[in-house]
This record gives structure tokens, sequence and C-alpha cells, in this order.
């Protein structure tokens, strides 16, 4: 089996949030169960330890949402299947788009999805 390059961080949403998210501007993301699909071809534990944190630099889109105290990291998921493979897999509806999609090639639209509203 490949080693894991993706990861998904499952989140709860305590309530509806209207953040500031970098170039994307101010979004609406519902509370609620969302799943976040990202990569990393090296140092995976130390992407994840950073999303984890709540005190950082915001660097990523993520980095806007798990700075916020309404929003929960409940579990993390290690997959060997590319990003966008994954993350397409994972269903849910986009709520906020160009999330965590910046060098996307495959259309997801996203790779943040709203699991409530499927």
């Amino acid at each position: 089996m490949a080693s894991p390059t993706t990861y998904c961080l499952t989140l709860f949403v305590t309530e509806p949030l209207r953040p500031r998210i970098g170039r994307l501007g101010r979004a609406r993301v519902p509370a609620g169960w969302l799943v976040y699909t990202g990569s990393a071809r090296r140092n995976m534990d130390a992407r994840i330890a950073r999303h984890m944190r709540r005190h950082k630099p915001q660097r990523w889109h993520l980095d806007y949402l798990t700075c916020d105290p309404r929003v929960i990291v409940i579990a993390v998921t290690r997959h060997a299947e590319p990003e966008c493979q994954r993350n397409q897999r994972n269903g849910g509806r986009i709520v906020v788009p160009g999330l965590g999609a910046s060098d996307c090639t495959a259309g997801c639209g996203s790779h943040l999805r709203w699991l409530d509203g499927t």
C-alpha cells in the first residue's frame, strides 16, 4: 500500500460563521459537520499538528476556520488516494467555493464539504 499523502479533517461547527477567508473574502459557513481534504507529500504530521493549533499565522484557507473556537476538529484520517479523488468521494455540499482548492485541477470547486446538507 502506498504511503498516505492525503488527510481529511472532520470538523464540527457549533454555530453559523461569517469569517473572512483570505482572498476568498467573507464566507458563510453553516453549523454542523464538515470535512476538509488536504495533502502533504512531506511532513504530514507537522501539517496536521499545525491545523490543530488555535493560534497561528493564517496562511492556508483552513486556518481561518481552525483558529475559531466554534470550529472543533473531531477526527483526522489519512489516505493513500489522491487528494481530489478523496475529496470527491467524501460527498457533501460545497459551502465555501474555492476553499483549499487553489491548486486543484480536478474541478472539485472546494476541498471543504458540508456533510449536513446532503
